[in-house]
Order: structure tokens, then C-alpha cells, then sequence
């Protein structure tokens, strides 16, 4: 039984020696002296902010991306047990003695060691050779501007890191397809591809050109899959359905993921709630949260509410009155209705406050039970205190003369009726009878009389207007935009019917109950949209460049200065890779668009393994270059040098490749190699070809060496023809193709090499 113990268990081991010394010559070169400098260098003062509201559980929103790479940095804080108590206002600020610099910086640095092992992978994974590949890795290690990156609390090397993940990862899998499909490493490959891809589009949305650069490839290796008449039909669906699970349903949900944790971390109320809805700040610990806290859920007949604009641009405001009333005539020479003014103010104010009223009664409470107001309801906005009513008429608005101003009406004893009457349109109801909900209910205005909508234009009044922002009625609305709807925010049930006892009871705390939350789709929902939608002024920066400015280096970044010592940190690239890069990039597209041409020729310059493999290094590199650098070109964005090094790293991967397939197959054999002899191959008795020549170029061990196609004389049974041929030799063997060339004929039985064929 035990019989297993009488021998010795052996477990046996490849190491790869380059890659090991590759991984640690990565650390050493990241991590060495990495909490120097002691000070905030250049975008770390703008990610240190993130972490330091990561530590404090406070809620924020970033314009620039997905949350995962600020979780990975305050990951790092953690670890070093950062409080997050530090002010990040100046970069050059010395950091305290509780912040962790080291741990801080840590993961973008060992992640920015990790791409130069990554890079020696791919390299071989491409078929090229271990020296191409240890070549890519230490042009990888020694780039300045890589290394600067890494070696800072920053993104791009984190970045990097998984979109080089990714590209190993489908190549590993694609390789393994071709012998072993469906095995534990196939799956391995398969399921990390789609793992890299998610953690890159997370980091920064720039991972989202990678992974669409491996969706195409992978959609097109697909499409030849369908074409392989060796797998059944159930074979194909499962490689199909593999591939779908793998590269879209697992991105997706672990897409969702990052911001499921990014939610229950901020928890508390911060600086970003004013951007988000109503219901969302309600959400959230704090801040709106225990202001709405025991509000009534239904609006009804004698509410007392604060109408937030859902737009929230060009900042949050809620529909506000005051005593002030429009000036008689505008600077342009155009008359008003001199009734009380309606804005949109920015801040929470008393004046904020409006009551729902039934136009069929004279009171302002709520009364027993409460009647609510649903959608298509007709009703009165009585603002709270100064007791006049909403209304519009056919005037001009102050500052968008096409549209009808908004006030609260005066009676002047002239011939202009009030005209007060709105009829609440619930947007997103799910019936006709819906309730008008606080907080949930977005709601649109429409006045009776002239079918104009209540609206948020967005200009600034002047200096009568108090710089608060105009309120229009849009006539011929449609659609339902965001600057035309409006949700309750703060809600009471009215109880005073006197003006005094209810400007009291306005100033006065809400006190009933409502208790909703959001669902995580709900709050995902929005937080994307303000993601994608959200621009800071972007100003122009003095070290802000061009697309054009990256490629030829003619840009760089100062991201420290000491003061003291003059010891300055920038970010600049290695003159010769970038260089090289160029060059590169411009030779594989010329020889590509040159072989291809030829191809078309059917004539064949390189073996088809060669041809694929050029292709394979082209579809990756140059299109991870072309689709992480062209793009920039249509953004309206401030732009900075550090936005090309995922476009360089692709760029760096081709330097080796280009210039094996020099060395292997142009400058090995030149033109027409002088003394090259000829091979004569003979075919089988009877066969059309009984002979042909080709030429027999030198053998090297264990390399395979191309010979350039030539036009041969070839000896078929009965008649002469030219034949295009294409051989490739390896140890012991030779390869022939032929391809008819009709075009040249001669006639056989003449002796075409006297005193022999040479090439």
C-alpha cells in the first residue's frame, strides 16, 4: 500500500534563465531607492487626493477613467497603513512621516518590472528568436521614460502592464489552439485574456483600444475557425461560446465589479456629491443623506419641496425665487413683464423652497390623509416665501429671447392675467397613474396655457439677476432632456396655513420617514454616465503637447524640482529607442505593403510560415501602436507625453522583430547570390515533370534559410514551360513550390545552362 515510499519522489524543472534574470534585473532597476524623492512629484498630487478619500471611506468621482487603478494605489496605502491624512495641494510638498512613499509607489513599480519579462514572452510566443526576444526585454528595461513612470504613484506602468498581460495571454492560447484545444492551459490563456483585458480597460479607458485590437484579431481567427471543415459544427459553436465567455461576459462582469467595490468602499457623503442626483447623494452617508433622512416618500396637495435641476450643468442648482423682481427694460433695449425674478441657484437656501398646491383649493397644508399628486395632475407652485405663484406668459425670456420668461406673478392691476397652471409629467413612470415621488420622480412642467416647459438654460443672469442662472419656459418642446427635468430633493408635509407660522416651519428640519435606496445598477448607472460626461475646464498646460510632438520627441515634462539641491525629475524617452521605433514602424509597413503587392504577383518572396509570422508581429504591434497613438488625434483634451508610452512599448517590440527578419531573409542573400549551385530534383517515372532545377542555398543547423523565387526551366513530358519556384531548406530536407508562370514559354531539348547553372 505504501509501496510508493520505497522510491524517491523527483520533481523536475525548466527554469528559463533569461526570463529569471530578466524578471530581476526589472525589480532591482524599478525598486532600487524607490521612495526617493520624499516629496509629491508631478500627477501624484492628483492621485494621492484618491487615496487619500479611499482611506476615508468618502465617496468622489474621477473624470479620467474607471475606478480600479486608484483602488490598486490605495491598495498600496493600505498595506503601508496610510491614514489618508495628508494635504495634496503642491506638487514639490514634502511628505510626513505617515505617509507611505515606498508602498505607495510600490505596485506601479513592480508592475513596471514585470512588462520587461512579459516583453521577452510575447517575442518568443511570435515564433521569433530567444535573442529578438531578450533584445525587446532590455530595450523594455532600459527606457527612460518607462522607468520614470514606474518608479511614481502613477497609472500608465500599471496600464502597460495588463495590456502586455493580455497580448502574452491570447497568444499563449492561440499557439495552444492549434494542438491542444479545451485543455486546463488552453482554458488558463483563454480565461486570463479576457482577466487582463477588464483590468486594463479598468486602470485607464486608453486599455479599451488594446482590447478591441484583440477582439478583431480574435473575431478573425474565429472566422477561419468557421471555415475548418476538420471541426463539426458542435465543435465550432463550443469554440465559439468559449471565446464569448471568456473575451465579453467576463470583462463585462468584472468591469461591473470594480465599481460594486468602488461603491461599498465610499460609503460617506464628500466634495463630489453635488454632481450626482438627488437620489443618489441620499444614498451615501451624511450630507444629503440626513437632510432627506424621515422624509415622505408620495409629493401631495400641500408639500413643501425643493426642485432640483437632474442636469446638474453648468453646476447642481435648484429653482430659487426672491423679492427682486425683472428690470423694466434689459441693456438691449427690450421690455420685461417687471414680475418677481425665477432662477436656478447653486446653493441650498431658504428661497429654495416652493409648496404644491391644488388649484381647485385655497389651502397650503397637507390634509388628513394626504392626497397625492400623480402623473397629469394640474397644480400650483406657491413659493414659500413670498407666497406668489409660478407663472409664464408670453414675454421673452431676459437672456434667450425665443423662449418665454419665467416669474412669479404680481398682480399690477394690468392687463396681464396670471397664468399659473402646470401639469406634472412623471418621465420615468411606469404607468399613467404613477405618484410624483421625492427624490425618485424625474418630472417635467408643462404650462397649461401655452404648453412651454419649465427649463434650465444655463446662462448666467447679470448683475440684477445676481449671476444666478436663468429659468425659461421652451415652447414647442420635445424629448426629454435633462435641463427640461426636475426631482424633488427636500420634501415636508405643509402643516401652517399662516405665512408667519410657515416660514417657521420652512427653516425647520424635515421630520417624516422614507427609506429607499438605490440598487447598484441604479447608482452604476449614473456614476458612468458622469464619468463619461463630465469635463474640467481643461486649461492649456505649459507642458501640454501634440500627437505629433510625441513621435518625434520634441516634448518632455518636468515632474520635480528641489529647490535646494537643483536634483529634477523628467520624463523624457531615450532618443535612440525612439529613433529605432520610427524607423522600425516605417520599415515593416514598407516591406509588408511591398510583399503583399508581390503576393498579388503570386510571386512569393518568403516561406508561408515566414509570411505568417510577419503578418502575426505586424497585427500586434503595429496595430497596438497605430490604435493606442491615432486616436489622441480627435481627442479635445489636454494631452501630456506620458499618453504614448503604451503606443511606444508596441513600438519597442518591433525594433528586434524588424530586424531579424532583415538579418534572416534580405541581408542573408542579397539579390542573386554569386555561386549558389543548382539541385536537380527529379520527379516520378512518368509523372509530367520528369526534372526540375532549383537552387540549394548553404545550410545552417537548425535555422531555415530562404531562397528568392526564380524563374526556372523546368522539363515536362512532351513540351517546355517556365515554372515559378520557391524553396526553403532545412537540415537534410528540401521544400519546393511551384507556381506556373504562362507568360514565358521555350521550346524543351535546348541546352538553357551551358557550363552549368549558377545563381
Amino acid at each position: 500500500m505504501l509501496g510508493f515510499l520505497k522510491q524517491p519522489v523527483v520533481v523536475t524543472a525548466e527554469i528559463n534563465v533569461n526570463l529569471v534574470a530578466l524578471t530581476v534585473m526589472g525589480l532591482v532597476n524599478r525598486l532600487w531607492a524607490l521612495s526617493y524623492p520624499q516629496a509629491v512629484v508631478f500627477d501624484e498630487v492628483y492621485y494621492g487626493q484618491f487615496v487619500s478619500l479611499y482611506m476615508k471611506r468618502i465617496f468622489f468621482v474621477d473624470d479620467s477613467g474607471p475606478p480600479f487603478g486608484h483602488m490598486l494605489l490605495a491598495f498600496g496605502g493600505y498595506l503601508g497603513g496610510f491614514d489618508g491624512n495628508f494635504l495634496w495641494n503642491r506638487i514639490g510638498a514634502e511628505y510626513s512621516m505617515n505617509v507611505p512613499v515606498w508602498s505607495l509607489r510600490l505596485l506601479p513599480a513592480v508592475t513596471g518590472a514585470l512588462c520587461v519579462p512579459l516583453a521577452y514572452q510575447i517575442l518568443v510566443e511570435l515564433h521569433f528568436s530567444h535573442c529578438a526576444a531578450f533584445g525587446a526585454a532590455l530595450l523594455i528595461l532600459f527606457e527612460n521614460s518607462l522607468i520614470t513612470q514606474s518608479r511614481l504613484m502613477l497609472l500608465e506602468s500599471v496600464l502597460i502592464f495588463f495590456i502586455l498581460l493580455a497580448i502574452l495571454s491570447y497568444l499563449k492560447f492561440y499557439n495552444l489552439q492549434k494542438c491542444s484545444p479545451f485543455t486546463a492551459g488552453w482554458w488558463f490563456w483563454l480565461l486570463l485574456t479576457g482577466v487582463a483585458c477588464s483590468c486594463a480597460v479598468g486602470v485607464k479607458y486608453m486599455g479599451l483600444f488594446t482590447y478591441m485590437l484583440l477582439l478583431a484579431i480574435a473575431g478573425v481567427h474565429s472566422w477561419h475557425l468557421i471555415g475548418d471543415q476538420t471541426l463539426s459544427n458542435v465543435s465550432v459553436l463550443c469554440h465559439l461560446l468559449a471565446r464569448g465567455l471568456a473575451l465579453v461576459v467576463i470583462p463585462v462582469a468584472m468591469y461591473l465589479s470594480f465599481f460594486y467595490v468602488h461603491l461599498t468602499l465610499l460609503y460617506r457623503s464628500g466634495p463630489h456629491d453635488q454632481i450626482m442626483s438627488s437620489a443618489f447623494q441620499a444614498s451615501l452617508e451624511g450630507g444629503l443623506a440626513r437632510i432627506t433622512q424621515g422624509q415622505p416618500l408620495e409629493v401631495a396637495y400641500g408639500s413643501q419641496i425643493t426642485l432640483r435641476n437632474v442636469l446638474g450643468k453648468p453646476m447642481p442648482c435648484w429653482l430659487h425665487s426672491h423679492k427682486n423682481t425683472y428690470p423694466i427694460r434689459y441693456e438691449n433695449g427690450r421690455g420685461s413683464s417687471h414680475q418677481q425674478q425665477v432662477t436656478c441657484y447653486p446653493f441650498k437656501d431658504v428661497n429654495n423652497w416652493w409648496i404644491v398646491k391644488d388649484p381647485g383649493m385655497q389651502q397650503l397644508v397637507v390634509s388628513n390623509p394626504p392626497r397625492p399628486v400623480r402623473h397629469g395632475h394640474i397644480v400650483q407652485l406657491v413659493h414659500g416665501i413670498t407666497t406668489r405663484y409660478l407663472n409664464t406668459h408670453d414675454v421673452a425670456a431676459p437672456l434667450s429671447p425665443h423662449s418665454q420668461e419665467i416669474s412669479c406673478y404680481i398682480d399690477y392691476n394690468i392687463s396681464m392675467p396670471a397664468q399659473n397652471l402646470w401639469r406634472v409629467e412623471i418621465v420615468n413612470r411606469e404607468s399613467d397613474t404613477d405618484v410624483w415621488k421625492t427624490i425618485l420622480s424625474e418630472v417635467r412642467f408643462v404650462h397649461v396655457n401655452t404648453s412651454a416647459v419649465l427649463k434650465l438654460s444655463g446662462a448666467s443672469l447679470p448683475e440684477w439677476g445676481y449671476r444666478q442662472l436663468e429659468i425659461i419656459g421652451e415652447k414647442l418642446s420635445k424629448g426629454y432632456h435633462q435641463s427640461k427635468l426636475w426631482n424633488v430633493e427636500e420634501h415636508r408635509y405643509g402643516k401652517s396655513q399662516e405665512q408667519k407660522e410657515r416660514e417657521v416651519e420652512l427653516h425647520s428640519p424635515t421630520q417624516a420617514d422614507m427609506s429607499k435606496n438605490l440598487s447598484f445598477m441604479a447608482r452604476f448607472t449614473e456614476l458612468q454616465w458622469k464619468i463619461l460626461t463630465l469635463k474640467n475646464e481643461d486649461t492649456e498646460h505649459k507642458y501640454s503637447s501634440s500627437p505629433l510632438d510625441w513621435i518625434t520627441m520634441d516634448t518632455n515634462i518636468a515632474y520635480w524640482f528641489h529647490s535646494i539641491s537643483g536634483a529634477q525629475i523628467h520624463l523624457i524617452g531615450n532618443v535612440l529607442t525612439w529613433a529605432s521605433a520610427n524607423v522600425a514602424t516605417l520599415v515593416y509597413v514598407c516591406l509588408f505593403v511591398w510583399y503583399l503587392l508581390r503576393r498579388r504577383r503570386k510571386i512569393c518572396d518568403i516561406p508561408e510560415d515566414t509570411w505568417r509570422r510577419w503578418v502575426s508581429a505586424g497585427g500586434l504591434c503595429v496595430g497596438g501602436w497605430a490604435v493606442n497613438y491615432l486616436p489622441f488625434f480627435m481627442m479635445e483634451k489636454t494631452l501630456f507625453l506620458y499618453h504614448y508610452l503604451p503606443a511606444l512599448t508596441f513600438q519597442i517590440l518591433l525594433i528586434p522583430a524588424v530586424l531579424q527578419h532583415l538579418t534572416d531573409h534580405l541581408c542573408r542573400y542579397p539579390g542573386h547570390p554569386v555561386g549558389c549551385p543548382a539541385v536537380l530534383i527529379t520527379g516520378d517515372e512518368g509523372s509530367e515533370m520528369m526534372g526540375f532545377l532549383v537552387p540549394a542555398p548553404a545550410l545552417t543547423l537548425g535555422r531555415l534559410h530562404y531562397v528568392p523565387s526564380v524563374i526556372l526551366s523546368c522539363l515536362p513530358e512532351g513540351h517546355g514551360e517556365n515554372y515559378l519556384v520557391n524553396a526553403c531548406t532545412e537540415p537534410g530536407k528540401l521544400h519546393v513550390k511551384l507556381q506556373p508562370c504562362l507568360e514565358f514559354h521555350f521550346f524543351g531539348g535546348e541546352n538553357l545552362f551551358p557550363g552549368g547553372l549558377h545563381f
